[in-house]
């Protein structure tokens, strides 16, 4: 029997190998940004959804006991609050929240003004991307540390 190479593999000269070890844990600031980046996600997809007339859905697990007091495991609609809201005066806002804390963008100003939900959907990929490269880092430390507040309680 004949043995032949395989030219199917790549050759391994050209990749750019290094030494790295891949860590524990991600840092608490990661995970919050994280966090905040899948609901703005979520939020996203809403707004998308009001704007196509259809609607948008995640779903959970919820456990449950039955008749006989067994416990299951259902899938159930997550409630979704919108962000967005409209003022006294009848202006389009928008407000970026944490758990149930409002981030500070700027000190005393937590509300953006948007025209309509076509700006706003620009709007939320413009805050997406300041979420992702960690300018609002400061605001998110300051909302996680006033939940933690109170959970202290």
């Amino acid at each position: 029997m004949a043995t032949t190479k395989s030219t199917i593999a790549p050759d391994l000269d050209t990749l750019n190998l290094i030494t790295s070890t891949k860590p524990i844990h991600q840092p608490p600031i990661v995970v919050r940004r994280n966090k905040l980046l899948a609901k703005l996600w979520e939020q996203e997809q809403l707004l998308k959804a009001k704007l196509e007339n259809t609607t948008f859905a995640v779903k959970k697990h919820k456990t449950v006991k039955d008749l006989e007091g067994n416990s299951r495991r259902i899938e159930v609609n997550k409630r979704l609050k919108p962000w967005w809201f409209q003022d006294i005066d009848g202006q389009l806002c928008f407000c970026i929240r944490y758990g149930a804390k409002q981030l500070e963008i700027k000190p005393g100003r937590s509300t953006i003004a948007v025209k309509d939900f076509a700006e706003l959907l620009t709007t939320l990929a413009l805050i997406k991307d300041a979420v992702a490269k960690g300018s609002l880092d400061a605001a998110i430390d300051k909302a996680s540390g006033a939940l933690k507040a109170n959970f202290a309680k």
